[in-house]
């Protein structure tokens, strides 16, 4: 079984789930640098999806520097996964970010979402 998933129900076109699976994949840990990534025949086939499909999802995540390819072996994590890291920091702030300002526009009181956030903390410790 892959750890890469895919919702065929979803709006999100299916390589931009198969490129944010693997990005997850690579925050979470559960892929590393070097490790191999599923041969597109056999990833397609798991999924039921067209080759083409995980062939453009490969190709896009080559091109972001996330993973290299061999030609005869396959695609590969990039060692680079550092700059995936950040890039996923990055957003996270940038939607916390305009969360917070959507919940003061609302009337939301700070004190509230501060309240939230150290609850939130206190959960994950």
């Amino acid at each position: 079984m892959s750890i890469i998933v895919v919702d065929v129900k979803s709006r999100i076109p299916i390589y931009e789930q198969i490129i944010a699976s693997v990005k997850d994949s690579v925050v979470s840990g559960l892929m590393t640098a070097d490790e191999p990534l599923p041969s597109v025949r056999s990833l397609a086939g798991e999924l039921a999806i067209n080759p083409n499909t995980i062939q453009k999802a490969y190709s896009e995540l080559e091109r972001q520097g996330i993973v290299y390819s061999v030609p005869g072996r396959g695609s590969f994590i990039a060692s680079d996964t550092a700059s995936i890291e950040r890039q996923h920091r990055e957003k996270i702030l940038s939607d916390l970010a305009a969360l917070v300002d959507e919940a003061l526009k609302s009337g939301i009181d700070i004190g509230e979402i501060k309240s939230l956030i150290e609850n939130k903390k206190e959960e994950n410790n």
